[in-house]
């Protein structure tokens, strides 16, 4: 028997302000997101913003629906519009933003598994990492340099 050690590293922001420039923007994309959720039954939206390496900035959120596992996460909305729109171009950076209508949300949200999982195909197919930065409504920013980072021992096709 052998014990493994997997570590995690993470950058944290005392606030959107001390971002690069460009995920200043991109979180403000994720944020002008967030407000177009469809969200009736959880209250809880969330916006997501991709930067492809084509330039072009995709936008999601999260899509709700009364038969609940048939909605979609503002991740997933934002990636696969992307691939769909974009097939060829890679993923730089992703800023995710979350909180409730019902209470002030100021803790960094993380994506959920499925969006993990998803997240990880892509960083997989283009054979290249995709900075993640995630927030609540505001406070602090969470960058991790990759999805491996969020989600080590991931599921992927050489399992199959």
């Amino acid at each position: 028997m052998k014990t493994i050690t997997i570590e995690s590293s993470f950058t944290v922001y005392d606030d959107i302000k001390e971002l690069p420039n460009d995920v200043i923007d991109l979180m403000q994309e994720a944020i002008e997101a967030r407000k177009n959720a469809y969200a009736p039954y959880s209250k809880f939206q969330v916006g997501a913003a991709i930067l492809l390496d084509n330039g072009e900035i995709v936008i999601g959120s999260n899509q709700e629906n009364a038969a609940y596992p048939s909605g979609m996460c503002a991740e997933r909305t934002a990636i696969f519009y992307a691939s769909a729109k974009f097939p060829k171009a890679k993923f730089l950076k992703m800023a995710l933003t979350a909180g409730s209508l019902d209470h002030e949300t100021n803790t960094p949200i993380p994506p959920c598994g499925a969006c993990r999982q998803a997240i990880s195909e892509y960083e997989i197919k283009q054979d290249s990492t995709i900075e993640i930065y995630f927030m609540g409504v505001k406070g602090k920013v969470i960058k991790s340099d990759s999805l491996a980072n969020l989600l080590p021992l991931g599921f992927d096709s050489s399992h199959l």
